[in-house]
C-alpha cells in the first residue's frame, strides 16, 4: 500500500474523548480510486484462506464488508450494536478503549458449517473483534481470520488475536493509540 493512500486517513486528536486519536477513514472512502485499490489489496490478502462468510462490524466495518462480500462473492453477516437487530440474537458485551458496548448477531445468520472472516475498519485493544469471535462461536460457526484497514500496533489487539489463534490481515499501521 502506498503512502499516498495512508495519508488520506486523518488523525483526529482527543476524539471521541480526551486522550484518544481517532483514525478517520472518511477521506479514503470518499476517494473512489483509493477505496477500490484498498479493497483489491485486502482481497488479495485473503487468497490463502478458505471462508464462506464475511462478518462485518457496525458501522465502518459494514462499508468494507459489503464491498468485499460483493467482490469476493461471499455471504455477508452483520454484527450490530445492541438492540439494533429485529430477530432473535446472540449478544456479547465487551470493553472498548473508551467505554463498554454490546455486539449482536441474528441467531440464524450463521451455522456450524460456516467459516467466517471478520472485518472492521480498525484494530486497537481487540475488544470488538474478540466479541465478534465469541458471537460467531455461540452460533457454532468458526472464526478463521480478521481483517482491518488499520492496526494500532502499540495497543494489544493484534496480540489478543494471536492468543486466540486468529490471523490478522491489515493494510495500514499507525504508531500510537
Amino acid at each position: 500500500m502506498t503512502e499516498k493512500h495512508k495519508q488520506l486517513i486523518k488523525s483526529i486528536v482527543d476524539y471521541p474523548k480526551k486522550g484518544i486519536i481517532f483514525r478517520d477513514i472518511t477521506p479514503l472512502l470518499e476517494n473512489k480510486n483509493a477505496f477500490t485499490e484498498c479493497l483489491s489489496l485486502l482481497s488479495e490478502l485473503f487468497l490463502s484462506i478458505e471462508f464462506n462468510k464475511i462478518a462485518s462490524i457496525e458501522a465502518r466495518g459494514f462499508l468494507l464488508g459489503a464491498a468485499l462480500s460483493q467482490s469476493l462473492n461471499k455471504d455477508l453477516v452483520l454484527l450490530r450494536k445492541g438492540g439494533k437487530l429485529p430477530r432473535e440474537t446472540f449478544s456479547q458485551d465487551y470493553d472498548l478503549e473508551y467505554g463498554t458496548a454490546t455486539l449482536e448477531v441474528h441467531k440464524d445468520s450463521l451455522c456450524a458449517e460456516d467459516r467466517v472472516l471478520i472485518i472492521d475498519d480498525l484494530l486497537a485493544t481487540g475488544g470488538t473483534i474478540e466479541a465478534a469471535m465469541k458471537l460467531i462461536n455461540m452460533s457454532g460457526a468458526k472464526s478463521i481470520a480478521a481483517a482491518v484497514l488499520i492496526n494500532l500496533p502499540d495497543l494489544p489487539g493484534e496480540s489478543l488475536l494471536k492468543k486466540h489463534g486468529i490471523p490478522l490481515f491489515k493494510l495500514f499501521e499507525f504508531e500510537g493509540h
